[in-house]
């Protein structure tokens, strides 16, 4: 009973062995076979050269060799066997003209060719207008092309083949922001950027779409967070700096322009605008130095940029005059101590009572005076202007109304930029005297020349 078991086990044993050794045989087989082209590549390739030798177009041999090279990414011969094979595909039944002129489009973009590229997409796209990858590849050049409405239609037919494709929803999102669709670009970048969160470019222009649409808390909120990225940093703190300083947050605005600055990856024009902001911002905040320090810079860079010559010429001048500067740019209550000075040197030799003052905003201060000089007296109205630039006829109107409510036998309105020919032509025959700039700085200086005596 014994002996009859142990020849099964044997037998067993002897066939599994077997078993194992076939199996070995056909894995080194199969191994052998990766590492070597199998002969029907090499045939089919050789049969479809020798009927091209014969016949450069013959249909076969093309069909045979592009469809070769393109599965080895053997691009530059696909690309040269698709080409042909475009030409032929009208005349030939047996030609897909859909898959050579996609695939000749491929082979061309992979080489660089975008014009054969784009030639190659738009032919398969008259023949099929629900493929995926022409429609993606077709919209992205049409955005290329800055034809924005046709790029969004391309590019919503390959959305709606793949909706999670993170470079379709990033360049139909790019496309609808170009023609100002802001509420749909939101959708689609918000999408692409939770597949791809890396891309900060998306990022920066989703806080540009918040912006436009008015949601200017969550602009600045991406903005601020680009401020340090090394390629839309500059960029970033451009915009962030610009929303501050609309919000009057003049510090935190020259915060963002300095640190846009501080970029090594600072293109030139960003650079401009960024110091140009910059000088704006601290021109506001009374820092006249510093403001002319980066004007200066820029005028070194470009010297027609803007107005810069101007503001340079302007504030070196208030720059260098203290009261000028007070005239111009000091708070309220220090510009209505400078006006009751300018009010009292004014009229040489003469006592000054001033019994009433009124402000209109921050352009201008109305001060009314009781003039007392040893040859007349009477009641006397300032207008001390703050407006830059020139002084049109409505302000002298409105001035003269002023007057004959109080009764003032005269009125003297003084600016530091100029009258108009039709403010000077209102006031020719009324008891209005208008004092320019240079007549100004004269009041001003008699002002230091005063202090200077009281001192001795």
């Amino acid at each position: 009973m014994l002996i009859p078991i142990l020849v099964i086990i044997v037998i067993l044993m002897l066939i599994a062995l077997a078993v194992m050794f076939i199996v070995n045989r056909k894995s080194r087989g199969k191994a052998g076979a990766k590492e070597k082209p199998s002969k029907g590549h090499d045939a089919a390739l050789k049969e479809a050269n020798h009927r091209l030798a014969h016949n450069p177009k013959d249909p076969v041999g093309l069909l045979t060799t592009g469809d070769i090279y393109y599965q080895d990414k053997s691009w530059e011969q696909a690309y040269k066997a698709y080409g042909l094979l475009t030409g032929l595909a009208p005349g030939h039944a047996d030609i897909d003209g859909f898959t050579v002129n996609l695939r000749y489009a491929l082979c061309a973009q992979q080489l660089g060719h975008t014009n054969e590229a784009y030639r190659g997409f738009s032919a398969a796209e008259t023949l099929k207008q629900d493929n995926f990858e022409v429609n993606y590849h077709l919209g992205a050049m049409e955005f290329g092309k800055k034809n924005y409405d046709k790029a969004v239609q391309l590019l919503q037919r390959a959305w709606a083949k793949d909706p999670e494709h993170a470079p379709t929803l990033r360049s139909l999102g790019h496309a609808c922001f170009k023609l100002k669709r802001y509420t749909e670009a939101m959708v689609f970048i918000r999408k692409a950027i939770e597949l791809a969160p890396e891309d900060k470019e998306s990022l920066y222009t989703l806080a540009e779409c918040y912006w436009e649409a008015n949601q200017t808390a969550q602009a600045l909120k991406i903005f601020t967070r680009l401020r340090s990225d090394p390629a839309m940093g500059p960029s970033a703190c451009l915009a962030a700096g610009t929303i501050n300083a609309g919000q009057h947050q003049e510090q935190r605005a020259i915060e963002d322009f300095e640190a846009g600055l501080k970029h090594a990856s600072l293109k030139t024009e960003i650079a401009l605008d960024l110091k140009y902001r910059l000088s704006t911002c601290y021109l506001g905040q009374n820092e006249i130095a510093k403001a002319l320090g980066r004007l200066k810079e820029i005028q070194q860079t470009s010297p027609v940029y803007k107005d810069v010559g101007a503001l340079i010429s302007k504030y070196q001048e208030v720059n260098a005059n203290r009261n000028l500067q007070l005239y111009m740019m000091a708070p309220a209550t220090d510009f209505e101590t400078l006006c009751r000075k300018l009010a009292t040197v004014y009229y040489l030799r003469a006592k000054v009572k001033i019994t009433d003052i009124s402000v209109e905003r921050n352009d201008w201060l109305d001060l009314l005076a009781e003039i007392n000089t040893p040859k007349w007296s009477d009641l006397v109205m300032f207008r001390f202007i703050r407006l830059q630039g020139s002084i049109g006829e409505m302000i002298i109107r409105d001035f003269h109304g002023h007057l004959k409510e109080v009764k003032a036998g005269r009125g003297i309105c003084l600016t530091v930029g100029a009258y108009t020919e039709e403010a000077r032509h209102y006031t020719e025959a009324r008891l209005i005297d208008l004092i320019e700039k240079d007549k100004l700085m004269t009041l001003l200086a008699r002002l230091d020349t005063q202090s200077d005596t009281r001192k001795k």
